[in-house]
């Protein structure tokens, strides 16, 4: 567990002693992206069963690519039909690896890869983005490593919106659907890429997203898209004891709409800014939607950059050290201990943290047990 206090420790060290300066330093967002990417691609399946569910999709793949079958009767073909972008990209890592943990760890290279490259592109205050992306989003890039590529690549559409090209910024979204169909949700974007909405327009709709969210109905709409459908009957037992109202997603989204609101005009009317304010409403809207869905705040996900992008805006433009500055710091540090100590933490998916560059299995680990498909792993990580 240390390990990760320490990441955020420094996360932390880089937002208050790192003088201004450095808030656009490339070399800065290039180290803790290179050094996250290395951290989270070289453990050992941490994070729960997804890891499992992906790895034994790309051994078969593999194993039909090296037997010199037809890689399409693969069972993964069949599981993302609609999402064959990914499954294409199985085949083409098969081409040089055919070991799940390379596999990984090369997935995971590109999803910090992407975010590096949205980073760099949408975001003012590197360290302060740092500070939100490790407490909204750290941990997921552990597990949710499809959805994450998607949201990776469909952030690079965003330059099209506020460009007004409507055939690449298309173009990318396709891309990022046929590798989750989730991706699909970020089509409003460029239709929202000129216009700020008064505070009681968004008032209301938030308004509207809320009761539309109590009652239940949108969550059937994250399963259209399969952002959870892989293997359905096998994670059914896992997640179960996480079904019902999720609060959390509420108070995250009017927590994120006071501040919005209470730096709203002093957020430029340009059509960068215009389109990363109306992501980060968006963002809110989402959580507020699914508030009664296992997985569906996970659609927010591609809404994501506008709100740290926004962020980063008014922190880079007011001083530095203020009240708001403080209390969002401390509520990506809340949220970012949350997962680490009472969510995942406690039941053994994080920690005690493990690479795989010993053999073996961590001591207690239920989720090995419970969805590890091959022990030859367990003997040599690398034996394929």
């Amino acid at each position: 567990m240390y390990i990760y206090i320490l990441i955020l420790a420094l996360a932390m060290a880089g937002v208050f002693f790192l003088p201004q300066k450095t808030a656009k330093s490339t070399i800065y967002l290039a180290l803790w992206m290179a050094g996250l990417a290395l951290f989270v691609g070289f453990s050992d399946m941490l994070g729960g069963f997804d890891r499992y569910i992906y790895g034994e999709l790309f051994d078969q793949v593999a194993d039909v690519r090296r037997a010199g079958g037809d890689v399409k009767t693969a069972y993964i073909f069949e599981l993302y039909a609609s999402e064959f972008g990914f499954s294409w990209l199985n085949v083409v890592i098969s081409y040089i690896t055919a070991n799940r943990y390379v596999f990984i760890l090369m997935l995971t290279i590109a999803i910090y890869v992407l975010l590096f490259i949205s980073f760099r592109r949408y975001v003012d205050n590197y360290p302060f983005a740092m500070m939100l992306f490790m407490g909204l989003i750290f941990f997921f890039t552990f597990t949710y490593l499809r959805q994450l590529i998607g949201v990776g690549i469909g952030w690079l559409s965003i330059t099209y919106a506020y460009k007004r090209n409507l055939l690449k910024f298309l173009a990318i979204v396709l891309l990022a659907t046929l590798i989750h169909n989730s991706a699909i949700i970020l089509l409003p974007v460029y239709f929202l890429a000129k216009k700020q909405f008064s505070k009681t327009t968004v008032v209301w709709v938030m308004l509207f997203c809320l009761v539309i969210g109590v009652t239940g109905i949108p969550s059937t709409l994250f399963d259209l898209y399969g952002s959870v459908s892989e293997m359905q009957s096998r994670a059914q037992s896992y997640a179960e004891d996480e079904v019902g109202f999720k609060i959390e997603y509420i108070l995250e989204a009017f927590f994120f709409l006071y501040f919005i609101f209470r730096n709203y005009k002093e957020i430029p009317k340009t059509p960068e800014r215009i389109v990363m304010l109306n992501m980060a409403l968006l963002f809110c809207a989402v959580l507020l939607i699914f508030s009664r869905s296992l997985n569906g705040g996970r659609l927010a996900w591609f809404y994501l950059i506008g709100l740290i992008s926004t962020f980063s805006f008014i922190v880079s433009n007011t001083r530095r050290i203020n009240t708001q500055f403080l209390v969002l710091v401390s509520f990506s540090c809340f949220l970012y201990l949350r997962i680490l100590l009472v969510a995942w933490g406690p039941r053994g998916i994080l920690y005690p943290y493990k690479s795989f560059f010993t053999n073996g299995v961590r001591a207690g680990d239920w989720v090995h047990d419970k969805w590890e498909y091959d022990s030859e792993y367990d003997k040599d990580k690398l034996y394929r």
